[in-house]
């Protein structure tokens, strides 16, 4: 349960997008009032946790003047229909109820009711947290909207807030740049994760997860053109989360795990807050003394009481420059790099408390997703090879090393 201060039909339509911003492979057809069949792949931010596939029936009512239901339940998949998993997991009666409240906030409650046949072994970095209810459960899913919420609330802010600084000087310019950064957090998020859609191969790497590589060629708008690699790998950190999540965010730590920084500091130039935790926020970063006066560092940064990420990505001087000036930011190329960064399930007095200081409560460690995008080639046709595996698999490993030194577990 939790409250959000947004009118009741406002918060329908953003559990809605919710759904669309969590899963990329989020389909539907029509009205949701009427009911709708739909599929839905969840997942965890790691190419190691294998998705969960649903197909089921959605209905929203407003059952009385002040509350609105969101209901679903499972239906069976036609049977010629290529996303059919090879489960047999279905969701039960599942959804929330969402009541305005007299003060201006919304109430919601969440439930959620499973049942599960994994398609294969959870492995073991990830057993705690999946078992707990934390990776798929109603927890994750109220601290998700209500960090929506803020982000939107802040969205529609007036003004710019005392607590921005730099150089978004208009509203229209923060709404762009608030366009292009959720763009390149949604990026992150569909390539970092066990996608039906994506082939992982696994390679010997850190640790026995390996480091996971996937190629998919890239036609949109707001991309570059080519064949991008991915890789990602997720590690164990016997860290509380928040400290990691502050350890990446700082932008003066940041020479300390960036390995294709050479070394060289970054100065926040422009920061947006977007969310009532001091971690919600955009940051532009520019390299000082690196030669590299006309390329920035764009990055978000979001927390709640379910984990985080950090997400970043380089952009041209000439394309913040026509964000900021509040013109449309879709076609702006971005190809974002990042952290996930969850609790690792497995405090003894289970997750603790959160707070608005502390969003992720008690935990005994961390786990750490590492995540990479880079263009290989300009070439649709080009396939992956021997040195563009080593190239990466090295840029994992390095960085690896880099941030278990810097926090003082080298040996992990």
């Amino acid at each position: 349960m939790a409250g959000s201060r947004s009118g009741s039909l406002v918060l329908v339509t953003t559990v809605l997008q919710l759904f669309f911003c969590l899963n990329p492979n989020f389909l539907c057809d029509t009205d949701t009032s009427k009911g709708v069949q739909m599929y839905e792949e969840l997942q965890v931010l790691s190419p190691v946790v294998p998705t969960r596939d649903f197909c089921f029936l959605r209905y929203c009512q407003q059952i009385e003047p002040s509350v609105w239901a969101v209901a679903d339940v499972s239906v069976d998949f036609p049977g010629d229909n290529q996303l059919a998993p090879s489960s047999r997991s279905r969701r039960l009666p599942s959804g929330c109820l969402i009541e305005e409240m007299p003060n201006g906030y919304s109430k919601v409650t969440w439930v959620e009711h499973m049942e599960i046949e994994e398609k294969n072994p959870i492995h073991a970095l990830f057993r705690d947290l999946i078992d707990g209810g934390m990776a798929f459960g109603a927890q994750r899913w109220l601290a998700t909207l209500q960090r929506m919420c803020e982000r939107l609330a802040c969205l529609n802010v007036a003004g710019i807030p005392a607590r921005d600084i730099g150089v978004a000087p208009s509203p229209d310019g923060k709404r762009s740049m608030m366009k292009l950064a959720q763009r390149m957090v949604t990026n992150f998020c569909a390539n970092v994760g066990a996608s039906n859609g994506h082939k992982w191969t696994t390679l010997s790497g850190v640790n026995d997860v390996g480091v996971r590589v996937t190629l998919h060629k890239n036609t949109d708008a707001g991309q570059p053109n080519g064949v991008v690699l991915s890789a990602a790998t997720s590690i164990w950190l016997p860290i509380s989360a928040e400290r990691i999540f502050s350890f990446f965010k700082d932008e003066r730590t940041r020479t300390q795990w960036d390995v294709l920084s050479n070394g060289n500091t970054v100065q926040e130039v422009a920061h947006i807050t977007n969310g009532s935790h001091p971690g919600n926020c955009i940051s532009l970063l520019r390299g000082l003394n690196s030669g590299q006066n006309t390329m920035l560092i764009l990055q978000e940064c979001c927390t709640d009481a379910s984990g985080s990420v950090v997400v970043y990505s380089p952009v041209d001087l000439p394309a913040i420059n026509i964000v900021m000036s509040g013109e449309d930011p879709s076609y702006v190329p971005i190809l974002p790099s990042g952290f996930t960064i969850l609790p690792d399930g497995r405090s003894a007095g289970g997750y603790g408390a959160s707070s608005s200081s502390n969003p992720m409560g008690g935990s005994a460690g961390s786990l750490v997703t590492v995540a990479f995008q880079i263009l290989m080639s300009s070439l649709p046709s080009a396939k992956l090879n021997l040195e563009s595996v080593m190239t990466v698999n090295n840029l994992i490993g390095t960085t690896v090393q880099q941030i278990k030194a810097a926090l003082s577990c080298p040996d992990v």
